[in-house]
């Protein structure tokens, strides 16, 4: 998979995100180890804690829509906001791409250049299904 096609759908989906009160929108693509590819944007709401991120919707529309366990795999998150760069995953996020075996983590820095970090780089120490 061309990491480029992955980057671009985190940049389409960021312009969809629905983002009145912070004005931060966020993009996420999911790649699964079957090579699809799953994209969310973040959408919030007047009760702050209600609000969802971009990783989190990406996350659960490669639930919806895995067909076998290789769709349920991630191979890596590509996170893009026009607002700011980097733009890391929150802690919650985090918590669930190390549920699905998130293995790479890529973000645009300031200048638009890829940087790429090794999950276990931004989730030292994760607990996860295999500490139960």
């Amino acid at each position: 998979m061309d990491l480029s096609h992955v980057i671009e759908a985190a940049r389409a989906a960021s312009s969809k995100a629905y983002a009145p009160y912070s004005n931060f929108r966020v993009g996420a693509a999911i790649l699964t180890g079957s090579g699809a590819v799953h994209a969310g944007c973040n959408v919030e709401n007047a009760s702050y804690g209600l609000a969802i991120c971009a990783e989190r919707n990406a996350a659960a529309r490669m639930v919806a829509g895995a067909v076998n366990p290789d769709d349920r795999k991630i191979q890596l998150v590509a996170v893009v906001s026009p607002d700011a760069a980097p733009c890391f995953p929150c802690g919650a996020c985090r918590q669930v791409l190390h549920e699905f075996g998130c293995e790479e983590v890529v973000v645009l820095d300031a200048s638009g250049d890829l940087e790429r970090y090794p999950f276990q780089a931004i989730l030292p120490y994760a607990f996860g299904p295999e500490d139960l």
